[in-house]
């Protein structure tokens, strides 16, 4: 893996390099302007890993890429299994090292984000860049993770199954030839000989101290006109490698493939003739539209049933524990990302039981299909469930534009899926993003229509100029500018918190009392619209560049008192 991993390291680059334009940006938002553009910059350096020895200056429309440093809550790999399989390969991406000393952009056949090099300390202006797809095409992407000394198993595909069965889908592989590494997707079949989770054509590997993994994931591109926005950067350090990912213009729609058979996926829509004009498309089957929200200040919690020390899934018991000590605080709801661990049936009856209401969800962490298996299990979970009278929202990914999971196109065409098989379901329904993604153009154009309320996580602390005293009022700001985007719609700020632990970003800084702090803040500013996130310290997560990803449980300062010995 090291040549994989020589190639991403430009990836965590670019995440290290984002506070110096983050803390002018966010001086522009605590001081109540309301220009887009600023807190698009406020905004674009959310969850990133950050360094103090570069600035950077992105026109409107230019994104970087980042790893949400809070982790992701769901699907959490209970074993792996190691099948026979049979492969055809697919399509295949080389990648060969560029020379050290370059600033040219290589361009490839598909709007994959490029690495634009800046050697040297100075201004680089690079022009824009527009490709054109023909046909859907699958593609090795790539993700990250952060990781300590060891050996590690990371990508793969997983799935969930409740009985025997076989299971057909595409994976990433990678193989190193001298310099040249190359990914190839590949369509495998594996057998699951039980019921379980399974995690399909997973890599593993072993690290001699922590660093940030970088591995392949299948990537999907539909016909239309992609563009890399001209970008102009500012770079104070030699090396420096920076990534704008180009967005989607004039895409044309399809129908979402059939549901697959029980032992094979279901077949690829073909391609929109290129002599034809593409259908337009039809809109999503609308929900109820209203406002969301409490009388109190402080509306939601983010939960997840996993065991804080290890990560394995609880037992009802202690969910009910949970969800009782919860509405003993004076929550009214909570938010749950997935399906898994049993979520529906047992955070369900305890939420039924104690009276709070659900903000249930469909996570996105790869292809963003409604046949991807992950997704097709929860999506059917949500439909055979029979407690829709609790849920006051239902959100469909988390963060999945922004960590490149899915296009405006992709993510409309799986919130229609939702909607049409959650028919019991006649409530609103959203998407979770940052604020920066939906002030896109691509994004609130293809979803404003499609979504109730307009949903976003703020997170204070990833804004280096934001002490914990004043974390309400940036939130409040925030709020207000996403609830202008989607015309006639309400906002909700679907996480938000402040960790106890970790390390400063800038004014930004960790501890007990600082969350106290920051948490009061954002209950007196918009508590009653908000979220909250966490409810425990999540153990068996990675501590991240921060050191702050374990940290975010917040029940303390709600005063609540959990049991650890439990």
């Amino acid at each position: 893996m090291p040549h994989l991993l020589q190639f991403c390291t430009v990836l965590s680059q670019q995440v290290a390099a984002d506070k110096g334009v983050f803390a002018a940006a966010a001086l522009a938002a605590m001081a109540g302007g309301v220009s887009a553009a600023h807190h698009r910059h406020a905004h674009e350096a959310l969850f990133a890993k950050r360094g103090n020895d570069t600035a950077e200056v992105c026109v409107p429309g230019c994104t970087t890429i980042w790893k949400t440093i809070t982790g992701e809550p769901t699907l959490v790999p209970i074993s792996t299994v190691t099948a026979t399989s049979t492969s055809t390969t697919v399509v295949t991406f080389t990648q060969t090292p560029s020379p050290p000393a370059t600033t040219e952009v290589v361009v490839v056949p598909l709007p994959t984000p490029q690495p634009r090099n800046c050697p040297t300390p100075g201004t680089y202006t690079f022009p824009a860049t527009t490709i054109t797809v023909t046909k859907e095409t699958t593609v090795c992407g790539a993700t990250s993770t952060q990781v300590p000394p060891g050996t590690h198993t990371v990508g793969g595909v997983t799935t969930i199954v409740k009985t025997a069965t076989t299971v057909v889908c595409p994976v990433a592989t990678v193989s190193t030839s001298g310099t040249v590494t190359t990914s190839t997707i590949v369509q495998t079949t594996y057998v699951c000989p039980t019921p379980g989770t399974y995690t399909i054509a997973p890599t593993t590997t072993t690290v001699s101290e922590s660093t940030v993994l970088v591995y392949p994931v299948p990537t999907s591109y539909q016909p239309g006109t992609y563009t890399a926005p001209e970008q102009v950067i500012t770079v104070t350090k030699t090396g420096y490698v920076t990534y704008c990912p180009f967005t989607s213009s004039g895409l044309p729609t399809s129908t979402p493939a059939p549901a697959p058979q029980p032992t094979k996926s279901a077949p690829a829509p073909p391609p929109a003739s290129p002599t034809k004009p593409a259908p337009k498309e039809s809109s999503p089957p609308k929900s109820n539209p209203g406002s969301i929200g409490s009388d109190n200040d402080h509306f939601a919690i983010t939960y997840t049933p996993y065991e804080p020390k290890n990560g394995q899934c609880k037992d009802a018991g202690k969910v009910d524990r949970d969800i009782a000590a919860l509405k003993k605080a004076g929550f009214t709801a909570v938010r749950v990302y997935s399906t898994d661990c049993n979520t529906l049936e047992n955070v369900g009856n305890a939420c039924d039981k104690h009276g709070l209401n659900m903000l249930v969800g469909v996570f996105v962490k790869g292809s963003c299909t409604a046949e991807t298996p992950d997704i097709k299990e929860q999506i059917d979970a949500l439909a055979a469930w029979d407690k829709w009278h609790l849920v006051k929202l239902v959100v469909v990914g988390n963060e999945a534009v922004m960590n490149g999971f899915c296009s405006p196109a992709a993510l409309r065409a799986l919130i229609t899926t939702v909607k049409s098989k959650c028919s019991a379901y006649k409530g609103p329904v959203t998407i979770s993003e940052t604020l920066n993604i939906w002030e896109r153009t691509d994004v609130s154009s293809a979803l404003c229509d499609a979504v109730d309320i307009v949903g976003a996580n703020i997170h204070p602390y990833f804004n280096a100029a934001v002490t914990p005293d004043k974390a309400g009022d940036f939130v409040s700001n925030q709020l207000s500018l996403l609830g202008k985007i989607c015309k006639g719609k309400d906002a909700i700020n679907l996480e938000s918190g402040w960790p106890s632990r970790g390390t400063c970003n800038g004014e930004a800084c960790p501890g007990k009392s600082e969350q106290a702090k920051a948490i009061t803040s954002i209950r007196k500013a918009c508590g009653n619209k908000t979220v909250f996130f966490s409810y425990e310290d999540d153990e068996w997560k990675e501590p991240g560049p921060c050191g702050c990803e374990r940290a975010w449980g917040s029940a303390a300062a709600f005063s609540i008192n959990i049991d650890i010995s439990l």
